[in-house]
């Protein structure tokens, strides 16, 4: 049988380690979240920018492995490959002329990837070995050790070393190392190599320098839709009930052997993805940086601060302005989206709350859609991952600071420490405002090309399943402090830019007693989304 494809959050670690420095092959981000799985993306052909080259239109795919499906999400349709273990038994032909799987870094992704793929050859006898490449002399190699890989069995090893040995190389350093180190990295490989990556950064950042990947490689990528550890944890759950497990996208940007998308999916399946969705790399990162310098991360950052403010100039004190602001979208909106649908906050509204959901709404959509645009046309140019790669060229003299000190943030934690969860109010003015930057993050996407699937992981799922249940645990200052360098990049960046957008636009638009934008409030009611 399968199981659902949500679960509900076990537990939580009680603290998150600092991320180390961008030039860490490791960005320790050890949360212990079991989240749901998440709807993995897929997407069609979409020109991302001048410098960028467009990519070739999807047109579904074939397999001489696994035998895809088509499945329809708001009368659109979308090609996919269910996984589960009873696949297994199939895993040898999709890894025809691979030996030596080489995993690099020792982040969030690697230790679960590493791990599933190593159990899943044992389970059916497959005799391919997988190993841990780290840097010379990182703190890593003890917590590798720890889950099985040595040096005495020729599992865990330098990093290059192992990429030299290995016939399919798993990057899955941070974006800032890949970025740097690159150019090593395909030296090292063999010849016939082939070169897996779980986001898509690096080929924007080739991109950025007008740079490709060697023309003589195979180069794949399988992004699972959830944090490692629940890559890991779900993973497990699957050998108890099939079909559990993290679902992902996978991408072939190059073909050479012409066995680059059976040996994809094969990965997907041996991660134990119950579904796996087409995308392209350029695709991938496109939606993915540009979804958390949105409603995932700096959307929600900047929202909450402009509402805090508000409130309480209109005379609620702090604890209750973080309340109707902050809490009531991580404690009370996301679990209303999570479980019946974003449309599900409107329509529980009545009277009076309908009406301010509505002029919030109305005011807030258009200045959201503006500074979303704006950050898609910055990611897909190749202009954001500029930044980043500078931002951290310029860590050593200034090292990235925290927000957590702010006064929001402070009272923050006053209000978690004291809260009681069935009073957690749904504010209808902030539900209008996030609803209405949530929708204007969907249509940027829809507009530019994406497929329903992708839309829905990166502006809905993702936000409501997996990052503002952690908001909600630690705090969205916590979460910005501590994700990835990439990410609080883009979150620092952009969260003021919506702060101070909806405060000199919506918020001054619904305090002048400007109408409500019927049109709009009709739009969204009727959104083809809410079927999907």
């Amino acid at each position: 049988p399968s199981i659902s494809p949500r679960y509900l959050l076990d537990n939580y670690l009680d603290s998150l380690p600092i991320p180390l420095n961008y030039e860490e092959e490791n960005e320790k981000m050890k949360f212990s979240l079991a989240i749901g799985a998440l709807l993995a993306s897929s997407v069609a052909a979409f020109a991302p920018s001048a410098v960028a080259p467009q990519t070739t239109a999807l047109a579904g795919f074939s397999s001489s492995v696994f035998e895809p499906v088509e499945v329809t999400l708001a009368e659109t349709t979308e090609t996919i490959v269910k996984g589960g273990r009873d696949l297994f038994p199939l895993l040898p032909k999709a890894f025809d002329g691979i030996k030596n799987i080489g995993v690099i870094g020792w982040g969030s992704q690697a230790p679960a990837q590493a791990q599933n793929l190593r159990d899943s050859f044992e389970e059916i006898g497959a005799e391919i070995k997988v190993s841990i490449g780290l840097r010379e002399g990182s703190s890593s190699f003890e917590e590798a050790k720890e889950c099985g890989f040595s040096e005495e069995a020729d599992t865990l090893g330098e990093m290059y070393k192992v990429i030299g040995d290995s016939d399919l190389v798993i990057l899955l350093i941070s974006d800032a190392a890949q970025a740097k180190l690159y150019k090593k990295v395909f030296a090292a490989m063999k010849p016939g190599a082939t070169l897996g990556l779980s986001h898509g950064f690096l080929l924007g950042y080739l991109d950025s320098i007008n740079e490709t990947f060697p023309e003589d490689m195979d180069v794949i990528a399988v992004c699972p839709k959830g944090m490692g550890p629940s890559v890991r944890r779900l993973y497990e759950q699957g050998k108890e009930v099939n079909g559990a497990g993290i679902n992902a996208s996978f991408g072939v940007h190059q073909n050479v052997s012409g066995k680059a998308t059976d040996l994809a999916l094969g990965w997907g399946v041996a991660l134990g993805s119950p579904f796996m969705f087409e995308t392209t790399l350029r695709s991938e990162y496109c939606s993915d940086i540009y979804g958390e310098r949105g409603i995932l991360l700096g959307a929600v950052h900047g929202i909450v601060e402009s509402l805090f403010r508000r409130y309480v100039r209109q005379g609620m004190t702090p604890e209750q302005a973080f309340t109707e602001s902050s809490e009531s979208i991580t404690g009370n909106i996301v679990k209303i989206i999570s479980t019946q649908g974003i449309k599900a906050v409107y329509d529980g509204l009545s009277g009076d709350d309908k009406k301010v959901f509505e002029k919030a709404y109305s005011a807030s959509y258009k200045p959201s859609k503006e500074i979303l645009q704006e950050i898609y046309d910055e990611v897909s140019s190749g202009n954001e991952i500029r930044t980043v790669i500078m931002q951290g060229d310029r860590t050593d003299k200034f090292p990235v600071g925290k927000i957590d000190g702010t006064y929001t943030w402070q009272v923050g934690e006053e209000v978690r420490a004291n809260r009681d969860e069935d009073a957690i109010p749904m504010n209808p003015f902030t539900a209008g405002v996030y609803v209405a930057t949530m929708m204007a993050q969907c249509d940027v996407l829809l507009e530019a090309g994406h497929p329903y699937s992708e839309v829905i992981n990166e502006s809905v799922i993702e936000a409501v399943d997996s990052l503002c249940p952690y908001m909600h645990y630690r705090g969205i200052a916590f979460m910005v402090d501590n994700c990835s360098f990439t990410a609080k990049t883009g979150s620092r960046k952009w969260a003021p830019r919506f702060d101070y957008i909806l405060e000199q636009l919506a918020y001054t638009a619904v305090d002048n007693g400007v109408a409500t934008n019927e049109e709009l409030i009709s739009d969204f009611t009727s959104h083809r989304i809410h079927g999907a």
